[in-house]
């Protein structure tokens, strides 16, 4: 299964004059990977930002790739504590409509995130992220994912803003 699985990282501020760019060459890219490589399964972790859009993409191409699934892979059950209404409300559509959810801990705690976001890579063959700055979870995310050796795929390249 992991030659078969995407999973998604990227920050979660992203500016608004970039979003449909993002969100075409996200489309793009999940389109080549599940064409072209065989990708079955979609791994985000549930954040706000880019991953929202990432798997609010795979769930907008479904009807037309019905083999593929979303997974969220989520931190801890009350990972929208602190959230707006319009924030949790997005949420609550994307889980309900995923096809597996899996908590990498029970509640919020230190290290929950770096678990999930360990979590997303070590279950994956290629890493789809939105990266512009070289600390933070991203960062991390994506440097883990290089030193396992996955095809890491940065979208922020060429990104007009």
């Amino acid at each position: 299964m992991k030659n078969q699985t995407c999973c998604f990282t990227g920050h979660q501020e992203i500016d608004s004059s970039i979003v449909l760019q993002l969100h075409g060459r996200l489309a793009d890219e999940i389109i080549y990977l599940i064409c072209c490589q065989g990708v079955r399964y979609f791994v985000a972790g549930g954040a706000l930002g880019f991953d929202t859009l990432a798997a609010s993409t795979i769930l907008a191409l479904k009807p037309e790739f019905p083999e593929i699934q979303l997974i969220l892979a989520l931190p801890c059950k009350d990972q929208t504590r602190g959230w707006s209404d319009a924030n949790i409300k997005k949420y609550n559509l994307i889980f309900s409509q995923a096809d597996k959810i899996v908590y990498t801990s029970e509640n919020r705690c230190r290290g929950c995130m770096q678990k999930r976001n360990r979590y997303l890579v070590d279950c994956s063959q290629f890493c789809v992220c939105y990266l512009t700055k070289t600390s933070g979870g991203t960062a991390y995310t994506t440097n883990y994912a290089e030193k396992q050796g996955l095809i890491v795929i940065n979208l922020a390249g060429n990104m007009l803003s």
